[in-house]
């Protein structure tokens, strides 16, 4: 009797939840909101600090000014020694005009005080603005700094270096608590990758495996003269099978490896690498009559060459195939312009209507068929250039050319 097997264990749950505090006291916990409740309120007690005892001496200086007598008697004679009252005045004075001079000496002598308090106070103001708003940029820069670590690993990680990882050292507050969350996160996804490569290096060899005995032996059968006609026919048919079986493993495979950013580049150009895939498929555009033609200009990209050269062959091959009976032409140019490499493919053709044009870039489509069924290829050839154009950090776009056909735009960063 049949036992049933075992359902999967469930996977481990993390060790460390962001959503549960840790400690007895969490609420002392040194947050980035604490920290910076602390920085900023005590930078605000020290500059209102700073500034009352500005003005305190400030105020100080005004009142020895204002309180000063404004003249003096000299040799049984008033002289004024303010400069707010300039003069002597004499003894002749009335006492009543003598004390209005006085008061009018001293009244103007307290508004030159407080009018030089005054500007003394804004001219401290703007100091202490001035050097409390660099300490809070230095301040908060530094309060921040994690999040440029954070920043800075993740950009290489999007360049497909996985073996990045923040480490980040300090007290345990939300910015800590992100960084580890992301090393975990990158740890998952770095075992991910690993295995990925390890199936696709796996898939390699056991489909490649089968699909290159059942073609020896095809072709052995073959190549045997006193095989009767049925069998050769039938053998060329499984022969073709098994070649279309095998390009749609290298295209399935190619796809998986070009779905990730190249880590390994050099200098390719493209110019060489379209001429290079022009070259390859000139024999077959020959035989249907078709012309290749186009400048190509040097236009040098950091890449993977034998991927480059997928791209530009892909989109060649599917000119050339999906072209008008009669005076069909490809035009193949490459262009270095605006800090960007430019691969340009148009070609005659029967006219694509706008709306399936992004379901061309879709795995095994083509124009107004769902999937196989065509002697053209398997289906994945935009599909793989796309890939490759992503990974290389470009784009590709399909546009409908007027009359019929398509203008492939291939653009990668120089």
């Amino acid at each position: 009797m049949a036992t049933t097997p075992a359902p999967p264990a469930a996977p481990p749950k993390p060790t460390w939840d962001p959503g549960q505090p840790e400690g007895p006291f969490p609420w002392l916990r040194p947050t980035i909101r604490i920290r910076l409740t602390l920085l900023y309120g005590g930078m605000f007690l020290i500059a209102g600090i700073l500034l009352l005892s500005i003005i305190y001496l400030l105020a100080a200086q005004a009142l020895r000014q204002g309180n000063a007598l404004p003249f003096q008697i000299v040799g049984g004679q008033v002289k004024v020694t303010s400069s707010s009252c300039p003069g002597v005045v004499g003894l002749e004075l009335t006492p009543d005009q003598f004390n209005a001079a006085i008061g009018q000496c001293i009244l103007e002598q307290r508004r030159h005080a407080l009018d030089d308090l005054l500007s003394r106070s804004l001219m401290a103001l703007l100091g202490l603005s001035i050097i409390a708003f660099a300490f809070g940029y230095a301040m908060a820069g530094r309060v921040l700094s994690p999040l440029g670590k954070i920043t800075r690993t993740a950009r290489r990680v999007v360049g497909s270096d996985l073996t990045r990882r923040i480490e980040l050292d300090g007290p345990d507050d939300e910015l800590k608590e992100l960084a580890d969350t992301f090393d975990e996160m990158l740890d998952r996804l770095e075992r991910a990758f690993t295995a990925q490569q390890r199936f696709v290096a796996n898939a390699s060899h056991e489909l490649r495996t089968p699909l290159a005995i059942n073609r020896t032996l095809l072709e052995v059968h073959l190549s045997d003269p006193g095989a009767p006609v049925e069998l050769q026919q039938l053998g060329k048919t499984l022969l073709a099978t098994n070649e279309r079986s095998e390009q749609l493993v290298e295209g399935l495979l190619l796809l998986a490896r070009s779905e990730n950013q190249i880590v390994e580049r050099k200098p390719v150009d493209l110019a060489e690498v379209a001429s290079r895939a022009v070259d390859q498929v000139r024999g077959e555009a020959e035989a249907k009559g078709v012309e290749i033609r186009g400048e190509r200009e040097p236009a040098v990209v950091q890449g993977n060459g034998v991927l480059l050269e997928r791209i530009a062959l892909n989109l060649v091959q599917n000119a050339v195939r999906y072209n008008v009976p009669e005076d069909g032409w490809v035009e193949v140019t490459t262009t270095a312009q605006h800090d960007q490499a430019v691969l340009l493919v148009s070609n005659t053709g029967p006219v694509v209507p706008a709306y399936e044009v992004d379901n061309l870039f879709e795995p095994f489509r083509r124009l107004r068929t769902e999937r196989t069924g065509s002697d053209k290829g398997v289906g994945l050839g935009l599909s793989i250039a796309r890939s490759v154009a992503r990974a290389h950090g470009g784009r590709i776009q399909a546009m409908p050319r007027e009359g019929g056909g398509l203008v492939m735009r291939v653009t990668l960063p120089l």
